[in-house]
């Protein structure tokens, strides 16, 4: 990927904390990295209850937006060259395909393609409490590469309110993945 943008694969499903997705789009293109989303179908009602704003203001935060069942997007193939991609929320259903390898939609697909490829992939789950059967496939997927990265706050930033919580979260997931950013507060 030499003189080329970075390009960073976004999904956002019908998890709940769809605004940690958002977020990584707004961070991703603050810091002029090419971003490539994929919204499930479940991840646009979740956004519509919890955040008010349109699907159509998220996809403009990216370069390119795929559908979630279009598997002939570019992303779907290792022969397209991308830094990385981040799950976030990951939902359990997505995090259950993915572990399986059970590639029936472009989020699982290009997941899939992340961890062949040994790009980074970053699983944000979204789910508590859990039982032996999630924490099993957590297992699965942390052994084919993925990072499981559950958004737990750092209460040592003392953050003011919820949007100072998940800016410092999604600064650090990106951070866990070689993207520098100052969107966190390190632990001094």
């Amino acid at each position: 990927m030499k003189n080329m943008k970075k390009r960073v694969v976004v999904a956002i499903t019908g998890a709940s904390g769809s605004i940690y997705g958002i977020r990584a789009l707004e961070m991703l293109r603050d810091l002029d990295l090419e971003t490539h989303v994929i919204i499930s179908k479940a991840a646009e009602t979740t956004i519509q209850i919890e955040t008010g704003r349109s699907i159509n203001e998220i996809q403009a935060l990216a370069d390119e937006y795929y559908d979630e069942m279009n598997l002939c997007a570019p992303i779907a193939s290792g022969s397209f060259q991308f830094y990385g991609m981040v799950v976030a929320p990951c939902s359990i259903k997505t995090l259950s395909a993915i572990a399986n390898c059970y590639t029936q939609n472009l989020i699982a697909r290009a997941a899939d393609v992340s961890l062949k490829e040994g790009r980074h992939l970053i699983l944000m789950i979204r789910e508590t409490p859990l039982h032996r059967g999630h924490i099993h496939i957590l297992d699965m997927a942390a052994r084919s590469g993925a990072i499981i990265y559950p958004p737990v706050p750092a209460l040592y930033t003392k953050a003011q309110s919820i949007d100072d919580m998940v800016t410092n979260t999604v600064g650090r997931m990106l951070n866990r993945i070689g993207i520098e950013n100052s969107n966190f507060t390190p632990w001094s």
